[in-house]
């Protein structure tokens, strides 16, 4: 296993250079570039635009341009904003917490939720819960994520007050009341609006999916044989049943996990969320290309870290699985 993990390893250094390639080249290309807000500012002139030009490196071709910005990655540095100045690495430093605090919990209230109402839907097929089940799972996965939090704002900020301090019920953004900075009980309040948002469509998809995948296993003929047996039914679903099942899930949540980092774009820029996302977002807009790379190659090594965690997790859950 460790010779295999190792070997994946390596093979995954010319994807992201090969990534890497591709992302820059493609932020180089975009109309405008990072100097297009300062074109119609009437207080900079050509020498100016130049000096600036200059003093990022945009006068060089779109080669040096990528071998420059190889060698500070070589040395972990991601150089600076064109926005602020700051560090990238030191920016993404103060988003990442938030992020993860926030994906991390939805990951945990999505898993808490999807897995057991997926196995008592595939249990009970045809039951009234499964027709609800999967009415709502439709659902979920049809409603726009982004419209369904607007309608979490309006609802649950504007609509309901809260019976205690007759204000809203919960905020319609941020991470913290002003009075209230690092509150635990105060961040669980701003969270809970961004955490239905997210685990709307997590849910949605994850019960579904998983649901297919028990009806697919309990009626295979090993399954037959463990009843016949005499085996309880709810041992022979966690012992026999759950573990082939859940393998197929794995591979979802290994791709998924990258989210926790990258974060959702829609969540946290509609609930003004200071994380991965809303940074990726902003950045997007004022064309702060160090900050898109790199937060695009932080997740895409992220994304092949969870594919070799998904390797690894199956070979846990399946004692059948081994890897040459």
């Amino acid at each position: 296993m460790g010779n295999y993990l190792a070997r994946r390893s390596l093979q995954a250094i010319p994807l992201l250079i090969v990534i890497s390639m591709v992302v820059f080249a493609l932020l180089q290309a975009t109309p405008g570039g990072p100097l297009a807000r300062f074109e119609n500012d009437p207080t900079i002139n050509e020498a100016d635009l130049k000096a600036l030009r200059q003093k990022y490196g945009l006068d060089d071709p779109i080669p040096v341009r990528y071998l420059k910005w190889v060698g500070s990655l070589v040395r972990l540095d991601f150089g600076n904003s064109y926005i602020t100045q700051q560090p990238v690495l030191e920016i993404i430093g103060e988003r990442l917490p938030n992020t993860l605090r926030l994906m991390a919990t939805a990951f945990i209230v999505t898993l808490l939720l999807s897995i057991p109402i997926g196995i008592i839907s595939a249990i009970k097929q045809y039951s009234i819960f499964d027709h609800v089940v999967t009415s709502i799972a439709f659902a979920g996965q049809s409603i726009p994520i982004f419209w369904f939090g607007l309608l979490l704002i309006i609802v649950f900020y504007s609509k309901l007050k809260s019976p205690w301090s007759g204000g809203p019920l919960f905020p319609a953004g941020g991470i913290y009341s002003l009075d209230q900075q690092g509150n635990f009980w105060d961040g669980l309040w701003h969270m809970f609006l961004p955490i239905t948002m997210l685990s709307l469509a997590w849910i949605s998809w994850y019960t579904r999916f998983l649901r297919s995948s028990m009806l697919e296993t309990i009626n295979q003929d090993y399954i037959r044989t463990a009843r016949a047996k005499g085996l309880r039914e709810i041992w022979t679903i966690l012992k026999h049943a759950f573990p082939n099942a859940v393998i197929p899930l794995i591979t979802l949540i290994a791709l998924d996990l990258p989210t926790l980092f990258a974060g959702a774009v829609y969540t946290e820029t509609i609930f003004s969320w200071p994380g991965m996302g809303r940074l990726f977002f902003q950045s997007a807009m004022r064309r702060d290309y160090p900050v898109l790379m790199a937060v695009v190659m932080i997740t895409a090594v992220l994304i092949v870290f969870s594919n070799l965690l998904a390797d690894f997790v199956y070979a846990l859950v399946d004692p059948r699985i081994r890897y040459g």
